[in-house]
C-alpha cells in the first residue's frame, strides 16, 4: 500500500518528522518496507512564463522562445510543438537539475544559444502524468518564478505499506491518518475525509432510472450516483503526479476522481456508461454456473454460482467488487454515467478474485472488507472533485439500495484482564488510546468500560482486540515494566501430546523415514483423487473463510493428500530414488450435527522409486509387511495392542487393504493405493498407512514377572480355517482354550495349495505349555492340548 507523505500531512498535523512515523507506524503493526522519493534528484526548476515564441531562423524543426522567470528573461530552444505564447512551463536554468540526474547548461543550436531547457513531464521524472506529447503546460494561474518541485508534490515521499489482512481500513490515506493520529498525541485533524458535510442533493435524475434491486446477501448496501454532461478533460497535473506516484495511471478526469477517492478514503468505485447499458436498472445477482463477461481487460471468464455479478437487464457488465465489463466502459464520447459505490462480501470477493486471476486494486481491498458506511461519502467526494474540474454536472440525488443492516458492535474492557496482560490498570489511558482510535466509549462503572467499536474496524470483536490496540499504540516497551519474576512451582512440562511425537519422530527415522510438514489446506481435488464417495465424511471438507488461493481453500480430513503430492512433485523433478515418508499432524472432520472435531493422526508413505535395481533383489522392496512392521515397532514402544483385520478403503487396492484395530476400535488403515490413483500420480506401487494418535499417548506400563525355572513342554496344531479368517482371530480362540497353562502361541508356517481346500488355508500354531510351580508331565500336556484341538473343531476348523 502506498501513501504520500505530502498527502498526508495535508489531512493531518503531524508533530513528528517522516522518519519517526515510519518507525512508529513498523512498531504498531503496519510496517513499513520502504520510503521513496520519485523525483529527488529534481532542483531548481521553476515556473516561466512564454512571452514570445518563434521559428528558429536556421532550423525548421525547433522553435526559440523568450521565457521570463523569477530570475529574468532567458531564450531558450525547444523542438515541442505544443506550446504557444502565454504558456506557463517547467524551465530548467544552467546548473538546474533534471530527474534521472542530468546537470543543465547552455548549448549552441546554430546562431542560437539555448539557456537551460523547458522541460516535459518524462524529465520531470513523471512520464505518465502528462496529458499531451511535448513540453509540460502548467496551469495558467501558476506563480512565474514559483519552484515547480514544491508547487506540483515533486517534493513527495511515497511510503510502501505491508498491511495485514485484518486491517483493511489501513487501505487508504483516511485510514493511516487514523493511526498516525492515534500514535501521536499532538496530531491534529487538518482536513478530515470523513467529516467533511456533503452537500444537500435535491436535484432528481434528468434520465430514466428504474431503480437498484439486490438479489443476492453478498451485496449488503449499493449506492448509485449520477453525472451528467461529461467531458474528457484531464485531472489537474498535481492530482496526476500524485496518482502516478501512488502507482495509479492517470487516464480522464472522470477516471482519476473514482482512483483517488479509493486511494483517499478505501472505498473502491466504478462508472458505468449510462447509454450502454441493457436497460436503466442495475440488479446485484449471483452469476449463473456456465454464464461468461468480458472485463474491462479485454478477457473473456466463465463464471460460477458463487460469483455475484451487476447486471442490467439480466445482462452482465461486472464483476462486483472485481472489475467492470467491457460492455459498459466509458467511451470518448460518453456524456451520462453511473457511478458505483457498495459494499461486497469480502469472501465472495475474494474467491471470485483468486479463481480468475484478477488481482485489481478493487478487489485488493473488498477482499479486506470495507468500511459499508463509505459508499455515500465516496459518492460525495467524487462528485465534488468532478465539479470542481469541470469535468460533469452532479448535483443529483443517490439511489441507495440496502439488504442487510450493519449490526452494533460493543466490546468491555475490564481492569482485571488490562492488569493481567499488560501489567497495567491504567483504565483512563486506555480510554484515552482507544478514543483516538476512534473507539467511543458508551458506559462505565467501577473497574469496567463498554466501547463501541466504528464500522471501520471489524477486527475488533473480543476484549483482547482492545488490549492489544492498547499495549500496541502504548508501545510494549513503555507497558512492561522490569520487574523479578514470580517464584515458579515446579517445572514446566513439554506434554504427553508432544513428548508422544517426540518418540514417534525418533522411531520412524531410525527406520529410514523423512518428516513432512505440509499444509492443513487442500484444493477441493483431493476427494476425487482418492475416490472417496458423498456418504464418507472425509468428502465433506470445512471450507476455508479467506483461503489463500483456490488450491488451498479446503482444511484436510485426512493427511494422505499432502503425502501423496510431495511424492509427485518429487518424481515430476526427476527424483528415482525411493521414498519414504511420515507427517504428523491434525485432521478436520465434520460432524453430522454440526461442527467439526479435530484429530491426530499420523500417516505414513512408502514408494519404491523409479530405478527398480535393488542390492538384494526383491527380497529389499518395501510392501504392506514391511509397513507393518513400521506401525507394530511404533505400538510397542507404547506398550500397545494393535491388531489388523481385512478392511476396504475409497483409495485402497482390493485384498490389499487392512484396518488397524486397538481395543475393537477401528484406529486406522495399511493399503496399497487403487492402481487407477497410482496412475493418476505416475508412481506405482505406493502403501501407506494412517493412524489415530491418541492409542500411542496411552502408554501401558510394562508387567513383569518372574521367569518359570521349570521348562515348557511343546505341542504343534496345524488347522484348515477359511481364508477370510484371520490369524489372530484363530489364535485368540486357541489361547481361550489352553487356559492357565498356555504361555505363548506362535505361528510358524501357512500353506495353501494342493491337499487344501479352496477358499481355505493351513495355519500351523506351536504352543507352549508351562507351569512355576513344577515341571509339565506328558499325561498333563495331552489332556489340555486334546481338549483345545476338541474345541477348535467345534468351531469349525479342520485338523491336519
Amino acid at each position: 500500500m502506498l501513501i504520500s507523505w505530502n498527502m498526508l500531512n495535508e489531512t493531518l498535523s503531524i508533530p513528528a518528522t517522516l522518519e519517526e512515523v515510519a518507525e512508529r507506524l513498523t512498531l504498531t503493526g503496519c510496517e513499513v518496507e520502504s520510503v521513496e522519493r520519485p523525483c529527488a534528484m529534481v532542483k531548481d526548476v521553476q515556473v516561466a512564463h512564454i512571452e514570445s515564441l518563434g521559428r528558429h531562423p536556421e532550423k525548421e524543426n525547433l522553435f526559440v522562445a523568450s521565457v521570463r522567470d523569477g530570475i529574468g528573461t532567458a531564450v531558450v530552444v525547444t523542438a515541442a510543438p505544443n506550446l504557444s505564447e502565454g504558456d506557463r512551463v517547467p524551465y530548467g536554468r544552467p546548473g538546474s537539475v533534471l530527474a534521472d540526474g542530468t546537470v543543465l547548461g547552455t548549448r549552441e543550436f546554430g546562431s542560437v544559444s539555448s539557456e537551460g531547457m523547458l522541460l516535459s513531464a518524462e524529465e520531470l521524472g513523471v512520464p505518465e502524468a502528462a496529458d499531451e506529447f511535448g513540453i509540460l503546460r502548467l496551469p495558467g494561474d501558476s506563480p512565474v518564478g514559483g519552484d515547480v518541485v514544491r508547487l506540483f508534490g515533486l517534493d513527495d515521499a511515497i511510503l510502501d505499506l505491508s498491511i495485514t489482512p485484518n486491517r483493511g481500513d489501513l487501505l487508504s490515506l483516511l485510514g493511516v491518518a487514523r493511526e498516525v493520529y492515534a500514535l501521536f498525541p499532538g496530531a491534529e485533524w487538518k482536513k478530515n475525509p470523513a467529516d467533511v458535510a456533503p452537500p444537500e442533493r435535491t436535484d432528481d435524475w434528468p434520465v430514466p432510472f428504474g431503480g437498484i434491486s439486490l438479489r443476492d446477501d453478498g451485496c449488503s448496501k449499493y449506492c448509485l450516483g449520477l453525472a451528467t454532461g461529461l467531458k474528457p478533460v484531464p485531472s489537474p497535473l498535481k492530482t496526476r503526479i500524485a496518482l502516478t506516484f501512488l502507482g495509479m495511471r492517470p487516464i480522464s478526469g472522470m477516471v482519476d476522481a473514482t482512483n483517488i477517492a479509493m486511494l483517499t478514503l478505501g472505498q473502491p468505485t466504478h462508472a458505468f456508461d449510462a447509454g450502454r447499458l441493457a436497460a436503466p436498472e442495475i440488479t446485484v445477482r449471483s452469476a449463473k454456473p456456465g454464464e461468461e463477461i468480458t472485463t474491462l481487460d479485454g478477457k473473456r471468464h466463465a463464471l460460477e454460482d458463487s460469483d455475484l455479478l451487476i447486471t442490467s437487464a439480466g445482462e452482465a457488465i461486472g464483476l462486483a467488487g472485481v472489475m467492470g465489463g467491457e460492455n459498459s466502459d466509458i467511451l470518448p464520447e460518453t456524456q451520462t454515467v453511473f457511478i458505483e459505490s457498495a459494499s461486497f462480501d469480502a469472501i465472495r470477493v475474494s474467491r471470485t478474485s483468486r479463481r480468475l486471476g484478477i488481482n485489481s486494486e478493487a478487489a485488493f481491498r473488498y477482499a479486506r472488507t470495507v468500511d459499508s458506511n463509505l459508499s455515500e461519502l465516496a459518492l460525495n467526494f467524487i462528485a465534488s472533485l468532478l465539479k470542481e474540474w469541470g469535468a460533469a454536472e452532479t448535483g443529483y440525488v443517490f439511489k441507495t439500495a440496502v439488504s442487510v443492516e450493519p449490526a452494533r458492535r460493543e466490546v468491555v474492557l475490564t481492569e482485571k484482564n488490562l492488569r493481567k496482560i499488560l501489567l497495567t490498570g491504567d483504565m483512563d489511558g486506555a480510554s484515552a488510546i482507544l478514543e483516538r482510535l476512534g473507539l467511543r466509549q458508551t458506559a462505565s462503572e467501577e473497574g469496567k468500560r463498554v466501547f463501541s467499536v466504528p464500522s471501520w474496524r471489524p477486527d475488533i470483536i473480543i476484549e483482547e482486540d482492545l488490549i492489544e490496540e492498547v499495549g500496541r499504540i502504548r508501545g510494549y516497551n513503555e507497558t512492561l515494566a522490569p520487574r523479578l519474576p514470580q517464584a515458579l512451582f515446579g517445572r514446566g512440562d513439554i506434554g504427553e501430546i508432544t513428548r508422544v511425537k517426540g518418540g514417534i519422530r525418533t522411531i520412524l527415522l531410525s527406520r529410514g523415514y523423512v518428516e513432512l510438514v505440509n499444509y492443513s489446506f487442500l484444493a477441493p481435488s483431493f476427494v476425487g483423487l482418492l475416490r472417496l464417495p458423498p456418504e464418507d465424511r472425509r468428502a465433506r471438507p470445512l471450507e476455508l473463510a479467506n483461503p489463500l488461493s483456490a488450491e488451498q481453500s479446503k482444511m484436510r480430513t485426512t493427511l494422505l493428500p499432502g503425502l501423496l503430492r510431495s511424492v509427485e512433485l518429487s518424481v515430476q523433478a526427476g527424483w528415482k530414488a525411493p521414498v519414504r515418508i511420515f507427517e504428523l499432524g491434525r485432521v478436520f472432520l465434520p460432524l453430522d450435527e454440526g461442527g467439526h472435531e479435530e484429530v491426530e493422526r499420523i500417516s505414513g508413505l512408502v514408494y519404491g522409486g523409479r530405478d527398480p535395481r535393488l542390492p538384494f533383489g526383491p527380497a529389499g522392496a518395501d510392501d504392506l509387511f514391511s509397513l507393518k512392521g513400521d506401525i507394530l515397532a511404533l505400538a510397542e514402544s507404547r506398550g500397545v495392542s494393535l491388531d489388523f483385520e481385512q478392511g476396504e478403503e475409497p483409495f485402497g487396492h482390493k485384498g490389499q487393504t487392512a484396518v488397524i484395530m486397538n481395543a475393537g476400535r477401528a484406529a486406522g488403515y495399511l493399503l496399497r493405493l487403487k492402481p487407477a490413483i497410482e496412475k493418476d500420480i505416475e508412481c506405482s506401487p505406493v502403501y501407506a498407512f494412517e493412524l489415530d494418535l491418541e492409542p500411542l499417548v496411552k502408554e501401558s506400563l510394562p508387567v513383569f514377572r518372574e521367569n518359570s525355572p521349570f521348562p515348557p513342554v511343546y505341542r504343534d496344531i496345524s488347522l484348515i480355517v477359511p481364508v477370510d479368517s484371520p490369524m489372530e482371530e484363530v489364535s485368540a480362540a486357541i489361547r481361550s482354550e489352553g487356559g492357565e497353562l498356555l504361555r505363548s502361541i506362535r505361528l510358524f508356517d501357512i500353506y495353501s495349495g494342493k491337499g487344501i481346500p479352496d477358499g481355505c488355508r493351513s495355519l500351523a500354531f506351536s504352543l507352549a505349555y508351562q507351569r512355576n510351580d513344577k515341571t509339565l508331565t506328558d499325561t498333563e500336556v495331552d489332556a489340555v492340548h486334546a481338549g483345545v484341538r476338541t474345541k477348535m473343531e467345534t468351531r469349525g476348523y479342520i485338523l491336519r
